[in-house]
């Protein structure tokens, strides 16, 4: 899992980066001259800070995600906790969403600084095999460190669709450069209306480019947690149709964090979808439970 974690790490602190000098090109068109600049890169500190500490508080704030005690859910945290056991990982905290659309995903910094989020969708969905198959796959998430990129992208995402917004009263209002200089409203104009087009689309590919190459990750090292990979298989299946027919109130911003995009159900979420196929998920997890090492296990009932 070292290579898993020196690899995200590099991807972080790319990430980290680009949101440095997106702020800093942001001041500078915003205020002309180093003084903007400044202004930059002053927010981009604040914002490199609070995605490193606070992202995951963040993520599930943003969510609606309640935290949960052993008392309240005894049985979801009883899975958590033996399927952490398995996967030789400090206990995550437990959260609930209170939502009928199924869907899960987990956020941290790092393991010893983890939750895991359900919806209550998900568990009235998914029978027992199945939610541990998508509870172990956010719990390899969280082996592979791969969810403090999850979150980091999750607020860089959220500054770029605030940024085209704030370029967008700008223009309003008549900002980026002033009238007393010809050249420079212009350039400013231009560069407000290119950071308007952009930002949207930059925060998208981000997000795409970040959640497709790990889902597939996370599969097989849940299908390796729980043992079941057909168990995996047969709720991404679910959970796949019901976000088609249950719609999810989720900021696009997270979209990327989910074991399947909440916003499914939405136009030309296909062609621009933050996951891969769901066909592709499942037949890859098919391939895997006809290996030796996996033995089928009768489906007990969660509810």
């Amino acid at each position: 899992m070292k290579s898993f974690a020196t690899y995200n790490n590099m991807k972080t602190f790319v990430l980290l980066a680009g949101l440095t000098a997106l702020l800093a090109g942001a001041g500078q068109v915003l205020a002309r001259g180093p003084h903007g600049l400044y202004i930059g890169l002053g927010i981009a500190f604040v914002m490199n800070f609070a995605a490193y500490w606070f992202s995951d508080k963040m993520a599930l704030a943003m969510s609606g995600a309640k935290e949960v005690t052993p008392q309240q859910a005894p049985d979801l945290h009883a899975m958590v906790g033996d399927l952490s056991r398995r996967a030789n990982l400090p206990m995550p905290r437990v959260y609930v969403i209170p939502q009928p659309a199924p869907n899960a995903f987990a956020t941290g910094r790092d393991p010893k600084h983890s939750a895991v989020a359900v919806t209550e969708g998900i568990m009235q969905m998914l029978n027992r095999d199945e939610l541990e198959g998508v509870i172990a796959h956010e719990l390899a998430h969280i082996k592979h460190r791969d969810i403090l990129i999850a979150s980091v992208a999750a607020m860089l995402a959220g500054a770029l669709t605030q940024l085209a917004h704030l370029f967008q009263w700008g223009l309003i209002f008549g900002g980026f450069g002033g009238r007393d200089d010809e050249d420079n409203g212009v350039a400013g104009l231009v560069g407000g209306l290119l950071m308007m087009i952009v930002a949207p689309m930059a925060a998208m590919m981000i997000q795409m480019a970040i959640s497709r190459s790990r889902e597939y990750e996370a599969d097989r090292g849940g299908a390796e947690i729980c043992g079941r990979p057909q168990s995996l298989a047969n709720a991404l299946l679910k959970l796949e149709a019901g976000a088609q027919r249950i719609p999810m109130h989720a900021d696009p911003a997270t979209a990327h964090m989910y074991i399947v995009s909440p916003l499914s159900g939405q136009a030309l979420a296909g062609l621009f979808s933050t996951h891969p196929a769901t066909a592709e998920r499942v037949a890859r997890l098919e391939a895997l439970s006809r290996q030796p090492a996996f033995a089928p296990s009768a489906m007990t009932t969660w509810r």
